[in-house]
């Protein structure tokens, strides 16, 4: 059988305290009815990019169309809610590239050409059964870091 992803499902915008720049997305998991994760495809508009984040599952993220990055950063000093980052990597995502991004990293993607949109699939895969998947959203200058909010699903 043959699903046209850009197609399904209806498109929602994000919350803006999350993101930089315009960021659209459409819920696949709902239209599949998927079990054990939540599937997304995330729109960026040029140049846009989450906020720093990090989820207490695992995330798989699927290029799909134009060119973005993967950038994850390491945490310094004591608080749980106020840090000092650093970046310790940044990778390309293009059309077709894979990327895993293990359960607590620290870490933002999304556009990186301020002239083209860019688009992944993003599939959240639930902790363990009974345990929702949360996302700990942060406010940063990529030197340091606060806790903006802790969101199921």
């Amino acid at each position: 059988m043959k699903t046209n992803i850009s197609g399904t499902g209806d498109r929602r915008d994000v919350n803006p305290d999350w993101f930089t720049g315009k960021t659209w997305m459409k819920i696949l998991s709902e239209k599949i009815k998927a079990e054990g994760q939540d599937i997304y495809h995330v729109h960026f508009e040029r140049g846009a990019r989450t906020k720093l984040h990090q989820h207490n599952g695992n995330q798989i993220l699927i290029g799909v169309n134009g060119r973005g990055s993967l950038e994850i950063f390491k945490k310094y000093g004591t608080s749980k809610n106020n840090f000092k980052v650093r970046k310790t990597k940044k990778l390309s995502l293009n059309k077709g590239d894979i990327i895993h991004i293990p359960t607590n990293t620290l870490h933002t993607h999304g556009s990186v050409d301020k002239r083209k949109e860019f688009s992944h699939i993003a599939i959240n895969v639930l902790p363990k059964r009974n345990i929702s998947y949360k996302t700990r959203w942060y406010e940063s200058d990529h030197n340091t870091a606060r806790l903006l909010v802790e969101r199921k699903k």
